[in-house]
């Protein structure tokens, strides 16, 4: 397993589109892919109700954890939603 940290620096945080996006990535993953927020629990990566609940803002971080084979790569995609710098 990989995990990274990763500031969201998209406008909207993660909602809406990046959410959706980011969801699509991580389903589309073969492991498991999970992510935390401060202070809430950590939810399934490839769950868009999941996701919306952690309403993360613009400037907050989350850990992002991946398993399976490609999880840098899959890491460095869910980043670039996030952080589309």
């Amino acid at each position: 397993m990989v995990e990274r940290v990763i500031t969201v620096t998209a406008a909207a945080g993660l909602h809406a589109r990046p959410a959706a996006e980011f969801v699509r990535l991580a389903s589309a993953h073969a492991g498991a892919v999970e992510v935390r927020a401060a202070g809430r629990a950590p939810i399934d990566g490839a769950s868009i109700l999941g996701i919306m609940t952690l309403d993360v803002d613009r400037g907050e971080s989350i850990v992002v954890s991946v398993a399976g084979p490609g999880g840098e790569a899959l890491l460095d995609r869910l980043e670039a939603v996030l952080d589309p710098a």
